[in-house]
């Protein structure tokens, strides 16, 4: 049932990353793509706006498909994701806004941004490294979450647009940002396949001293479209690669157990409903109000393969997730417990989305038994996103 991601669709990457990166060392941000006719109706004056001397804008991505991404560079957000139905029919398939100020003042602050310095939760904002003690901002109850109140999803990346299918995004994290060690160099590359509707998300990391990292992104799904009012995704049908999960305890901080999922609602190695198990008295589903928890993927950690897959049994929308890291976490969008103000006025709500978060293990720097998250001076951070999108026709 799973496979890996055809490695001709990733084309030759290396060599046009390394001329990218020399761009973007000279010069400022550039859109060299025209964003005044798109399908999601955005427009480049609603995303430009300086902030601490940064300019932010809007980027269109398109493949030969047909397929389109807006993005801004203010977080790396992701703003809409246009792909077709069974019927031919396209619509936005994430929670997307439609101006900068809507991304900025979210009460949903990781809506479809990247995620840093370290996605998900360290128990008590706090790690010890190489003997040296570092304090992180705390955000989520006792925790620290997605990198702080003021990480990557926050931020304003450089960024560069060399092609009508590809953005690279650049940012530098300075040692002590949020807490975290060194100076962390970040790349990361948001680029259409033109082979398939696929976005591939590409992450490059180095560091000049020994930190932690786990970026990821925080798309919140909808496949069947954005709509108004906003349709629940309980009836989304999931599948998992995971005979294991990782339990958590009452602030969601993983209990260091890596449990079989078989025989219970955290088995998801057949496709079934999202909502099929999701209200069972589970302690798991009890303590994360629903599903937010991390799944062992079943392969070697550095094969990119894949890993979970949706469809819409409405509008036959099906989309893969691929990755190279030994974990993913399946969010229901739970704690949209107030509408979110989105696009076109739509009111997000809990349920009406999902999130497939590629990672490393929460709370892994006090894990010693979990895959190591430590990234050390000379050593490059480098993984691979895909979310696929066809239709059950093809």
């Amino acid at each position: 049932m799973f496979s890996t991601f055809p490695s001709n669709c990733l084309g030759e990457q290396k060599n046009f990353f390394l001329f990218a990166r020399n761009l973007i060392n000279t010069m400022d941000m550039i859109n060299t793509t025209p964003t005044e006719s798109n399908l999601s109706g955005l427009s480049p004056k609603d995303f430009q706006k300086d902030i601490n001397n940064k300019k932010t804008d809007l980027f269109i991505l398109k493949n030969a498909q047909g397929m389109e991404v807006a993005v801004t560079n203010y977080g790396c957000a992701i703003l809409s994701i246009m792909v077709p139905d069974k019927n031919g029919k396209y619509a936005n398939v994430v929670l997307g806004h439609d101006s900068i100020e809507h991304v900025i003042n979210s009460p949903e602050p990781f809506l479809n941004t990247t995620i840093g310095r370290y996605g998900n939760r360290i128990a008590k904002g706090k790690f010890t490294l190489y003997g040296e003690e570092h304090q992180l901002a705390i955000n989520n109850g006792p925790n620290s979450l997605h990198g702080g109140p003021t990480g990557f999803h926050t931020r304003v990346w450089d960024a560069v647009q060399p092609e009508q299918s590809t953005v690279i995004f650049n940012y530098t994290s300075a040692d002590g940002e949020e807490g975290f060690p060194g100076n962390l160099e970040v790349e990361m590359t948001y680029r259409l396949e033109d082979e398939t509707n696929a976005l591939v998300i590409e992450y490059r990391a180095t560091t000049d001293k020994a930190t932690i990292v786990n970026l990821t992104n925080h798309g919140f799904f909808n496949l069947a479209g954005i709509a108004n009012p906003s349709p629940t995704v309980l009836n989304n049908i999931v599948t998992i690669n995971a005979d294991f999960y990782v339990p958590i305890d009452e602030v969601s901080i993983p209990t260091g157990e890596i449990l079989p999922v078989e025989g219970t609602p955290m088995d998801f190695t057949e496709m079934k409903p999202l909502g099929r198990d999701i209200d069972e008295p589970y302690e798991a589903l009890i303590l994360g109000h629903g599903y937010d928890h991390n799944w062992v993927l079943d392969h070697d950690p550095g094969i990119l393969s894949l890993a979970a897959r949706a469809k819409d049994p409405k509008s036959g929308r099906m989309m893969e997730t691929y990755t190279d890291l030994p974990g993913i976490q399946l969010y229901t969008a739970n704690f949209l417990n107030d509408p979110v103000p989105g696009k076109g006025g739509v009111r997000y709500e809990g349920r009406h989305a999902f999130c497939f978060e590629t990672q490393h293990f929460p709370d892994a720097c006090h894990k010693p038994e979990f895959p190591s998250p430590i990234l050390k001076a000379g050593e490059v951070y480098d993984t691979t996103t895909v979310y696929r999108f066809y239709t059950e026709t093809e």
